[in-house]
């Protein structure tokens, strides 16, 4: 392959990247408004919801946010009851925050369910061997991310 046909496809795969994370966020943020959240809330809810529990610090540390920042957060999606707060029984002073998944799908999944159904089809259309490569992509793409946003924060 030519170094400028070469070029030529890294240049259109970022511009797919860069299109699909854009859409990306539109719609997160389309979905959020619908759910009477914000694009913000809407994402740190989806991550809290990956967790049984975590404290105010997990959280913290997990995004990024300042203490206060996370307090204001909680704040927010307790009043929505998406999660609720409870004290440690080992220290009374250590706030547990418990996501409520019940009340979240309940939110949520009107919403997805349609994205949902659509993306399994988009899905089937790949045989296994170019999924396993688009996956190999988003597992990558995911940790560079992830590396580039520790560091942005830890400077």
């Amino acid at each position: 392959m030519s170094k400028l046909k070469a070029n030529d496809i890294v240049d259109r795969f970022r511009a797919a990247s860069r299109q699909y994370s854009d859409a990306s966020v539109f719609m997160h943020e389309a979905i959020a408004r619908k759910a009477g959240l914000s694009g913000t809330d809407h994402k740190y809810l989806g991550l809290i919801l990956q967790h049984r529990e975590l404290t105010a610090g997990d959280i913290s540390r997990l995004t990024g946010l300042t203490t206060g920042a996370v307090t204001g957060l909680i704040d927010r999606l307790e009043k929505k009851k998406l999660l609720k707060r409870q004290f440690s029984k080992d220290d009374r002073r250590k706030v547990i925050i418990i996501p409520n998944a019940e009340n979240s799908m309940k939110l949520l999944q009107p919403i997805f369910s349609e994205l949902q159904q659509k993306t399994a089809e988009l899905i089937a259309s790949f045989s296994e061997r170019e999924i396993r490569i688009i996956e190999r992509y988003f597992t990558g793409a995911t940790a560079i991310m992830k590396q580039t946003t520790g560091n942005l924060n830890n400077s």
